[in-house]
C-alpha cells in the first residue's frame, strides 16, 4: 500500500484504497466471509486480523519528488494512470473531495454522465475528463491551484452544467448516446452553451450523417455539426485502386496547374467536395499535386 503525507501530518491513500476499505468494512460488520461476520469470529481470530501488520510505503517531499517516486513504484504491478499519479502529487483536501464525485463505481458522475464518458471511474478517468473540461486541458495547473481547497464543488457544478446542457439541447435517445460517448463535451459546452439549437433540424442532420457511409467516425457528428469542421468526421478516403485509376485517366497531369507528376507526388481529392454532396466514388476522384491540393483544402 502507498500513502502520501499531507501538509497537516495526515495521510492520503494513493494505492490500496479498495483493500483498506474492504478490511474496515469487514471489521465493521458490513459483510460476511465464508458465512462468518467479524463478530462471529473467536477472540483469537479477531486479534489475528486486528494485529496483522500491513506493509505501507510512505511518500513525502516536493511535488516533483512525489511524481518521480510514484513513477518508480509504477514500474512493477498494474500501471498507474496519469491521473492516479497526479492525485498522488497533488494529494490534499481538494483531491479527497473530488474523489467523492468522480472516483468510485456508481459515483455521482457515473450516475448522471456515464453515457458520455469513456474509461473507468476507479482508474480516475472520469476525474481526469472533468478537470480537462474545466481547465481547457491544463490539468496539472488546475490541480496545483486548487490543491488545498476544502471543496471540489465548483468542479462538480461545472460537470453537472455540461451534462444538463447535453441532455436539454440534444435530447439524446439510447441509440444516440452510443455516438456521443467520449466527445469533448466540456469544450463544446463552453463554446456553444449560449446558442439556441434547433433540435428538430439538428436531429435531421444527425440522422443523415449516421446513415452516410462516407462518415467513418460517427462520434464526430455532434462536434462537426456544432463547429462545422469536417476533420471530426474522418471522411472515407479513396482506395489505392481508385487513386491509380484516376491518375491513369489524367495521364499524370494535375488538372489545376497542368503540370505532370509521379503518382507518389499527388494526392486524391473529391472533385465535388464531400460537404457539397460529393461522394467517395471513382467518378468523383481526381489526383492533384500536393501544392494544389493544399491550396484547395485551404479555400
Amino acid at each position: 500500500m502507498y500513502w502520501a503525507v499531507r501538509e497537516d501530518g495526515t495521510y492520503e491513500i494513493i494505492d490500496g484504497q479498495q483493500r483498506t476499505i474492504s478490511i474496515c468494512q469487514y471489521v465493521n460488520g458490513d459483510f460476511a466471509f465464508n458465512l462468518r461476520y467479524f463478530h462471529n469470529l473467536q477472540q483469537d481470530e479477531q486479534e489475528q486480523i486486528l494485529n496483522y501488520e500491513l506493509q505501507v510505503y510512505i511518500c513525502s517531499g516536493t511535488d516533483s519528488e512525489k511524481l518521480k517516486w510514484f513513477k518508480t513504484i509504477n514500474i512493477a504491478g498494474e500501471e498507474l494512470t496519469d491521473q492516479e499519479l497526479r492525485n498522488a502529487v497533488y494529494a490534499g483536501s481538494w483531491v479527497s473531495d473530488a474523489k467523492r464525485y468522480f472516483s468510485k463505481n456508481g459515483c455521482p458522475a457515473a450516475h448522471i454522465g456515464g453515457d458520455y464518458l469513456t474509461g473507468s471511474a476507479i482508474r480516475q478517468d472520469y476525474l481526469e475528463t472533468a478537470i480537462a473540461w474545466i481547465s481547457d486541458g491544463n490539468i496539472e495547473v488546475y490541480m496545483s491551484n486548487h490543491q488545498h481547497d476544502a471543496s471540489a464543488a465548483p468542479l462538480w457544478q461545472f460537470f453537472q452544467a455540461v451534462i444538463t446542457w447535453i441532455e436539454t439541447s440534444f435530447r439524446p435517445t439510447k441509440e444516440r448516446k452510443k455516438i456521443m460517448k467520449g466527445v469533448d463535451w466540456g469544450f463544446l459546452y463552453k463554446q456553444y452553451k449560449n446558442e439556441i439549437i434547433d433540435y428538430q433540424s439538428f436531429e435531421r442532420e444527425v440522422k443523415r450523417l449516421v446513415l452516410d457511409d462516407d462518415v467513418t467516425k460517427k462520434t464526430g457528428i455532434y462536434p462537426y455539426l456544432l463547429t462545422g469542421k469536417e476533420k471530426y468526421l474522418s471522411i472515407r478516403a479513396f482506395t489505392e485502386a481508385q487513386k491509380l485509376a484516376a491518375y491513369e485517366r489524367q495521364g499524370g497531369i494535375c488538372p489545376d496547374c497542368g503540370e505532370h507528376f509521379e503518382l507518389s507526388q499527388m494526392e486524391a481529392d473529391h472533385i465535388t467536395p464531400w460537404h457539397e454532396g460529393g461522394r467517395t466514388i471513382p467518378e468523383n476522384c481526381q489526383m492533384l499535386c500536393r501544392e494544389c491540393n493544399r491550396r484547395k483544402s485551404g479555400r
